[in-house]
């Protein structure tokens, strides 16, 4: 499986990250819970890239992606 199905395959999780993180944090606010959630699904995506040998060339832009698909599904 390449590098994209993968990381597709592990976007598809988020909604279910989210509402975990949401669950363990409900009393923290909703930045705590993004971080929370960015930090889980960053740890994730490593190691994915560490599978498949892939690099994230543009750490910023990603995380800045990520942080949307994190809001879209709050």
């Amino acid at each position: 499986m390449n590098f994209l199905a993968k990381l597709l395959r592990g976007v598809a999780f988020i909604p279910a990250v989210v509402h975990g993180i949401e669950a363990l944090f409900g009393g923290k606010s909703g930045a705590d819970k993004k971080e929370a959630a960015m930090s889980f699904i960053g740890a994730a995506l490593s190691i994915t890239e560490a599978v498949t040998s892939k690099d994230i060339v543009d750490d910023g832009k990603f995380k800045d992606g990520l942080s949307k698909v994190i809001d879209g599904v709050v």
